[in-house]
């Protein structure tokens, strides 16, 4: 067998764990295998790789794909307008409901909500970092080749992306959709009502909103954190003779809301405690019709 068939018989083998390491560090399977794809069209150029002198094919192959992966999460930042570039995080919606044995396995194998909030607030090396390091176990020194920073760097990187990412825990996310929606519910009655006080007794300390303008309204995407800074965001979700559907997107509580029956919005709720954690609103109107067509 020769160094080309060699490799092209290694990387098929490894494409499924490649595949959902891109994945995890860009939320999306159609920019995880793209990434892939990319990574074996640099591996196969001629002369690219010499797999006799390579002592760690797999390793080497990681580095190649999370080297695309970063690069397109820049891309990302660097030209949010670009429709190809600006790929949000993998979303299912689902109508309100029971969750079937079926629905259970596959929310299971999807990227929870909290967690696509939480990665979509942090810089490109800071997820890269966080997503080798904590979910694949890649050495630091490794990590540190593929970005390019010193070892204590990428540690640093790394202890930053933590803190974001557990300050929800998994553990006290509440999972039960009755549960969820009666806490959407008041939320939605106090910004109706105007009732600050409700909506500050119904928020966490340390709540954070993610608007998601996507490639068709990238000036309306932000983060804003905080109690004050999100109730007073909430008096804009008061239009008059909007309509609110239920409905569950990847796991969590959410609405389609509605004006003059086309859809506007989707709002979806992280809950804790009885408490909301993290709002994501996406505002993308292509992506809100293609999620929502069907669902009823």
């Amino acid at each position: 067998m020769d160094s080309a068939e060699q490799l092209s018989r290694h990387f098929e083998e490894s494409r499924q764990r490649l595949t959902a390491l891109a994945y995890r560090i860009l939320g999306n399977s159609a920019d995880a295998e793209d990434a892939v794809q990319d990574a074996w069209v640099r591996l196969s150029r001629p002369g690219a790789t010499d797999v006799a002198v390579v002592t760690n094919l797999d390793g080497w192959m990681t580095t190649v794909v999370s080297r695309t992966c970063l690069n397109k999460l820049r891309a990302r930042t660097a030209r949010p307008e670009s429709p190809t570039d600006a790929a949000g995080p993998e979303l299912h919606v689902r109508p309100d409901q029971a969750l079937s044995p079926e629905d259970q396995a596959l929310l299971a194998e999807q990227v929870s909500l909290a967690l696509h909030i939480v990665l979509q607030s942090l810089t490109p090396p800071e997820r890269l970092t966080f997503v080798l390091h904590d979910s694949f176990g890649m050495p630091f020194s490794e990590i540190a080749n593929v970005l390019g920073k010193s070892t204590e760097a990428t540690r640093k990187l790394a202890s930053r992306a933590r803190q974001r990412v557990h300050a929800v825990d998994p553990a006290e996310i509440e999972t039960n959709p009755a549960s969820q929606r009666s806490v959407v519910n008041a939320f939605f009655a106090a910004s109706r009502d105007g009732d600050i006080d409700t909506l500050l007794t119904l928020l966490h300390p340390e709540i954070t909103f993610h608007a998601d303008g996507g490639a068709t309204r990238p000036a309306t995407s932000a983060t804003i954190r905080g109690p004050e800074n999100v109730t007073r965001r909430a008096a804009t979700f008061a239009i008059p003779d909007a309509t609110f559907q239920p409905i569950t997107l990847n796991g969590s509580a959410a609405v389609v809301v509605r004006t003059n029956h086309q859809p506007v919005s989707i709002m979806a709720f992280v809950i804790s405690h009885g408490r909301i954690v993290q709002i994501y609103s996406l505002l993308d109107q292509p992506r809100i019709e293609q999620l929502v067509n069907g669902i009823g």
